[in-house]
């Protein structure tokens, strides 16, 4: 008995199922639904491009950041350079001033100073052009990416442009089959469109309003005096046809009227 009971509200539930399921196929087919149905989907693609064009965006910032900050240390490198070059300089005059005496020149204080700076301005030379030399790479690899990346973003923005245009196709493709179907179901006698039955209504009605008014006609009788006039006119068109015809000679004898005979006078009776 339990089993019979699970097996019956089993058997509903696949009911409702089955009339949700059909009803979601006609709907699905419904020109208005479809146009939204891809409504939808434009604007999820319109979002995910823009949130790559934003991302995209942020990969321009960095490389842009990136290669103002190569701009800085290029500029530090060449101060750099500059002042490595002004000590090493400054040194060899007090080489010279010192006549080459090795002794002398290392036991001079400007001497001392002058060896330091260049130590100190050559260390951190070394350190500023790697540093430039990583953020040139990682511009250059930005830039790969960033080229990449607009190549997708052109293919994304054609595919969206494509489904903009399938979205009009589709929804005139299922016009026409749907009015297809409605004319060849209505030839065949199974279609029960609304919009077939309301112009046949019009058209019975259109009968018999037609029929209505002839029969008032005749109860009034008017297709009567309306035969009387058609008869007067026909016979006036022949009459004037005739006596054209007389005037061209086309009229035959017997068809001409003949004169009339005077009667004779009849004399008194003497």
């Amino acid at each position: 008995m339990f089993r019979a009971i699970g097996r019956y509200f089993r058997a509903i539930g696949y009911l409702f199922t089955g009339k949700i399921d059909r009803a979601r196929m006609v709907l699905g087919t419904n020109p208005d639904v479809i146009r939204a149905q891809f409504d939808q989907i434009i604007e999820e693609k319109k979002r995910r491009i823009q949130h790559y064009k934003d991302a995209v965006g942020g990969l321009i910032a960095q490389q842009e950041k990136k290669k103002a900050e190569l701009q800085r240390q290029s500029e530090e490198v060449a101060r750099l350079e500059k002042l490595r070059d002004g000590a090493a300089a400054m040194a060899r005059r007090i080489v010279e001033r010192h006549n080459g005496n090795a002794e002398a020149v290392k036991q001079d204080p400007e001497y001392l100073k002058c060896q330091g700076a260049y130590k100190d301005f050559s260390s951190t030379l070394e350190e500023k052009e790697a540093r430039c030399g990583e953020l040139e790479a990682d511009v250059n690899t930005l830039e790969d990416s960033i080229a990449g990346h607009k190549v997708q973003l052109q293919g994304l923005l054609r595919e969206l442009e494509k489904v903009k245009q399938e979205q009009h196709e589709t929804v005139a493709d299922i016009i026409t089959a749907k009015e297809e179907k409605e004319v060849s179901d209505m030839l065949a006698g199974i279609s029960d469109d609304r919009t077939n039955q309301e112009l046949q209504e019009l058209r019975d009605l259109r009968h018999k309003a037609k029929a209505t008014a002839k029969v008032s006609r005749d109860l009034a009788g008017l297709d009567t005096k309306r035969n009387e006039e058609e008869f007067l006119e026909f016979a006036a068109r022949s009459t004037a046809d005739s006596e054209f015809d007389k005037l061209i000679g086309l009229a035959k004898e017997e068809d001409q009227p003949k004169p009339e005979t005077p009667e004779r006078t009849r004399l008194p009776e003497a």
